[in-house]
């Protein structure tokens, strides 16, 4: 799907020159999604029904209902969701087959007189679907087979060498972005940087998006990330892990590397107990909360509004989002 189709299909734009588009962002846990179904009735009552749209990598698996928090039919309030436990476990879904069926789903929504809200705290799949991709050709198979053998400190004092600027700029411990760029320089013979420049794909100046980013205070934020977890065991945790465990897909794929599955499947494996794997999914949750907190108070671009929810009521937010977005 081009930005063409997206640009043409303006539906409910009553002349403004680009198509609207809503996203909420932020932290797991932060209340995206019960703030995007009330985006998504505040704009039904004004006229203008809405499509939900998942943007977090791990609702997007089938086998990941409840270790993914995705939303539950009544928690969708009768509005239309889509990409949510859309892919099956076994077909790891990258941010480019993401953006793909999102754009699909923008114009579709669009075509229809649809209000698109996207949601999701996955960075990755909203920089590719806003920017747009950087094309890198397809990496020389040999090339990957040796880089990924070496050790990681191996790997990064290669970087250094062949790719100075990426090394800087990467955590010396991240095997996986680490392997990626040396493959990269390597396979292309051309810099990570050089690929970047060159983004191509994204939807951004053809719509006119409205961007709400939640940051949440980060003591309550953790206390309900420890309550997620614990609710999610409550939930089913163990038996959706088992169940999946039970398919014996590759280890490396994203759907078994998300959080609670490693942490459960420890319990599940007799390594240590119930209360370990809560101890250590819990841990998990709020590591990965941290690090999207800090991505989306500081990467984001300055006019996706920040608020601070210690600050702003739910209520407050949607009048805002819906001002903005022209719909009172």
């Amino acid at each position: 799907m081009s930005t063409d189709a997206i640009s043409s299909n303006s539906g409910f734009s009553h002349g403004d020159a680009k198509p609207r588009v809503a996203l909420i962002a932020g932290p797991t846990a932060s209340g995206k999604s019960d703030l995007a179904v009330d985006l998504a009735l505040g704009a039904e009552k004004a006229g203008m029904p809405a499509t939900v749209i998942n943007a977090d990598s791990a609702q997007v698996y089938a086998d990941l209902r409840v270790l993914s928090a995705r939303p539950s039919d009544a928690e969708m309030r009768g509005v239309r969701h889509v990409l949510f436990g859309a892919w099956d476990g076994a077909q790891p879904c990258s941010a480019a087959d993401w953006a793909a069926r999102a754009k699909q789903e923008i114009a579709r929504a669009h075509g229809e007189g649809r209000l698109p809200i996207l949601v999701g705290g996955t960075g990755l799949y909203l920089r590719t679907l806003i920017d747009g991709i950087a094309p890198i050709p397809a990496i020389d198979p040999a090339i990957r087979e040796a880089v990924r053998a070496l050790d990681v400190t191996d790997a990064h004092a290669a970087l250094t060498i062949e790719d100075p600027e990426a090394a800087a700029r990467l955590n010396p411990a991240d095997t996986t972005r680490i392997a990626r760029a040396l493959e990269v320089v390597r396979s292309t013979g051309h810099p990570m940087a050089y690929w970047q420049r060159r983004l191509e794909g994204g939807i951004g100046d053809a719509i006119d998006l409205t961007a709400a980013i939640l940051i949440p205070d980060r003591d309550t934020l953790y206390e309900k990330c420890d309550l997620r977890f614990d609710l999610m065991l409550e939930q089913g945790a163990i038996g959706e892990a088992r169940d999946l465990l039970a398919r014996k897909l590759d280890p490396d794929l994203p759907v078994m590397r998300a959080i609670g599955v490693p942490e459960i499947a420890g319990f599940l494996c007799g390594e240590y107990d119930e209360a370990e794997a809560a101890r250590r999914g819990s841990q998990a949750t709020r590591r990965y909360a941290k690090r999207q907190y800090t991505w989306f108070r500081h990467q984001p671009p300055a006019d996706w509004h920040r608020f601070e929810t210690k600050d702003y009521s739910k209520a407050a937010i949607i009048e805002i989002l819906l001002r903005n977005l022209r719909l009172t």
